[in-house]
């Protein structure tokens, strides 16, 4: 075999775990109703899922165990530059369209915002910081994020980060440090827990430290899963553990959160996904798994666009239970299927284009 096939195979996407994609499916999808909640709730302790945003450790954890399975043992063939080629093509077309989206939302909301407080110069500026995850909390109409115009981005900063520093550092140090790492970061989370009260932090410029511990332990969580091949055959299947992950978004909000969510993130997020790792999925539950796989990432990225308008729409017009209802409702099944439509029309054909440039360039080389 040549050098460049023996290259273009090593890109090759491997099998994927079902029903952790399924997983990752349902916790995209308990985000979006935390945020809906979000806004009608200001009381968090009323918000039926007021752990929702757990979602996004969840996300980490899992994105330490699919980073470990898919790279460890090939990351030195491929090269650093593949692997940081790899990892923007399938990150990075979304970030773009959130961006946009977000753009958009901002300049044309119907319900609400005040554009006249915000220069040209500075909406452009911080539209590029949006389209190159360059953090810039100055938007006081999208409540200091990070991101301004797609909030949810602060976490896909933070997975570029644990990308990084696993391209430089993680894949090459062995299990007993990595297991020193995941204790000393353990810490960290229980220092943020103890000291803000909870774990709701990372989005904003005075919590972005909290990011970095929740990012830190999960990533090493999930990679050390597996490496030590922590896998626990088990016959829940994709129900089972769907039931059981929507526990950690639904559980009472009190003032023992900061006790209540870290061990959440500590030991019951990793757990999942031993158990979701070793589960056997259904036959009748293959394409279930695999359409939540798909559309979670699409589906985190662009949704945050509309929850403004919702947001301002609520603030103003404050709609009764019924109404309220129907609006949320309603709204989330269009932003799945708005997902599915920029997830088939938009990136599944961008990174199929620049993955065929790509094995095309290193073929004539």
């Amino acid at each position: 075999m040549s050098t460049s096939q023996s290259t273009t195979a090593v890109l090759e996407t491997k099998q994927h775990f079902e029903i952790l994609d399924g997983l990752r499916g349902i916790a995209a999808f308990a985000v979006v109703v935390f945020h809906f909640m979000e806004w009608i709730f200001t009381d968090p302790s009323q918000n039926f899922i007021g752990h929702g945003f757990l979602a996004v450790d969840f996300f980490f954890c899992l994105s330490g165990f699919v980073i470990g399975y898919a790279y460890d043992d090939r990351i030195v063939k491929m090269g650093l530059r593949n692997f940081f080629i790899s990892r923007i093509i399938r990150l990075h077309p979304l970030v773009i369209a959130g961006s946009i989206l977000g753009l958009l939302a901002f300049l044309f909301d119907p319900f609400g915002g005040h554009l006249e407080l915000y220069s040209t110069g500075k909406i452009i500026l911080t539209f590029i910081c949006s389209l190159f995850l360059i953090p810039l909390p100055v938007i006081a109409d999208r409540g200091f994020n990070l991101f301004s115009f797609n909030a949810p981005a602060w976490s896909l900063f933070w997975e570029y980060i644990a990308n990084i520093v696993y391209a430089f550092v993680l894949y090459r140090i062995s299990r007993s440090f990595l297991l020193v790492l995941t204790i000393v970061a353990a810490i960290a989370i229980c220092y943020v827990g103890y000291n803000s009260g909870n774990l709701l932090g990372g989005w904003s410029g005075p919590t972005l430290w909290d990011g970095c511990a929740r990012i830190s332990y999960s990533f090493l969580a999930g990679l050390l899963i597996y490496r030590s091949n922590w896998i626990i055959k088990n016959k829940l299947g994709f129900g089972g553990l769907t039931f059981l992950l929507l526990l950690a978004f639904i559980m009472p909000f009190s003032e023992w959160n900061w006790i209540s969510e870290p061990l959440v993130v500590l030991l019951y997020f990793p757990l999942l996904i031993s158990l979701g790792a070793g589960a056997v999925l259904k036959p009748r539950l293959k394409k279930a798994c695999i359409f939540s796989g798909k559309i979670s990432y699409p589906l985190y990225m662009t949704h945050y666009a509309v929850l403004w308008m919702f947001g301002n729409y609520y603030t103003n017009y404050k709609p009764d239970t019924t109404q309220l209802t129907l609006i949320v409702i309603t709204s989330v099944v269009l932003l799945v299927g708005f997902a599915y439509l920029v997830m088939v029309i938009y990136d599944i054909p961008v990174r199929n284009y620049l993955n065929d440039k790509r094995k095309k360039n290193i073929v004539s080389n």
